[in-house]
């Protein structure tokens, strides 16, 4: 499986804010922004993707698991990871060829032609679902002062 890292420069502010909500609540705001800046890649992907036979069109998303293979051959570099693509075994040959067929890229043209829009989504994204988390927390902490107030 070919893979390919993208170094990200200039979010410390929002990595320290991360930092600050507590860990599942962090995980789960980083998978949500992960998921929706993948989808143009995963659209685009499918919108380039050939239509002759099998399904090759039809399983193209996004997704936070990996099949048992996939699994086998990657390992997790990070807490929260998400992929785009097919989930078909067909589509390495029609992405990238073989002896009996020629190359037909369609995921690493969707990939070049919206990496710069899903940098763009991950970092507005994660500032906006930052302060919804954020904003979230303290309605549930001043709710629980009260309940606690009356409490008494």
């Amino acid at each position: 499986m070919s893979r390919v890292k993208v170094k990200v420069e200039g979010l410390r502010e929002l990595e320290k804010a991360l930092k600050e909500l507590p860990k599942a609540t962090a995980k789960n705001v980083v998978r949500k922004v992960l998921k929706a800046a993948a989808e143009p890649i995963a659209e685009a992907g499918r919108a380039n993707a050939q239509v002759r036979e099998g399904n090759l069109k039809a399983s193209y998303g996004v997704g936070t698991k990996l099949t048992r293979r996939q699994r086998k051959t990657s390992k997790k570099e990070s807490p929260v990871e998400v992929y785009a693509g097919p989930n078909d075994p067909a589509a390495i040959q029609t992405e990238f060829g073989n002896e009996h067929q020629a190359a037909e890229p369609h995921l690493r043209p969707a990939w070049d032609a919206n990496k710069a829009k899903a940098l763009q989504l991950i970092s507005d994204g994660l500032a906006l679902e930052i302060q919804k988390s954020t904003d979230r927390l303290a309605r549930k902490a001043a709710r629980e002062a009260r309940r606690i107030a009356r409490g008494r």
